[in-house]
């Protein structure tokens, strides 16, 4: 029986298995989103809610625990600058699992772990404007395709108009 055996061991030794939760906690910070099976972000969850609190607290301390744990300082200074403040007046909970289905391979359930927030709002804002934007390019270019073939039709019937009138005004000349 596993009573009071708490916690996830996702198949792995202790060493391996803290190197994950730590590689899946910088990435969910320098990205504010990840894909991963359910069991995973189930496992990293705990370890990602905590260390968001150390950045509520701002504090020495609080950096240099969060700086011992995540991989990059790229991660610790987001984590102190974007998302602590972010998070400042939430009780916790900062995290959403939603679950994607089954991974083609394997047949594993995967799921998105990600920060709550509007950031990820205007992500997918900003990427749309950008796809619009891309999509009138390619309109205008092609409406921009189009007329130089229509110019370059109109343009040899007036070559030839005006290579007739030079030529009708040097023979009566001759």
């Amino acid at each position: 029986m596993r009573h009071r055996k708490g916690g996830f061991k996702l198949q792995r030794n202790p060493s391996a298995r803290r190197a994950l939760l730590r590689g899946l906690t910088t990435s969910l910070i320098l990205h504010e989103r990840i894909e991963t099976t359910v069991t995973k972000a189930k496992a990293v969850r705990p370890t990602v809610e905590q260390v968001i609190t150390l950045a509520k607290r701002d504090t020495l301390h609080a950096r240099r625990q969060a700086a011992a744990y995540l991989f990059e300082p790229k991660a610790v200074k987001k984590l102190f600058d974007t998302i602590g403040p972010r998070f400042a007046d939430r009780q916790g909970g900062y995290t959403r699992i939603m679950r994607l289905g089954t991974r083609s391979g394997d047949g594993a359930e995967t799921a998105i772990l990600e920060l709550l927030g509007a950031q990820l709002e205007k992500k997918a804002e900003t990427k749309r404007k950008r796809r619009e934007s891309r999509m009138n390019q390619e309109a205008e270019a092609a409406e921009s395709a189009a007329e130089p073939v229509e110019e370059a039709e109109a343009a040899p019937a007036s070559e030839a108009s005006d290579s007739e009138a030079p030529d009708s005004e040097e023979k009566p000349k001759d």
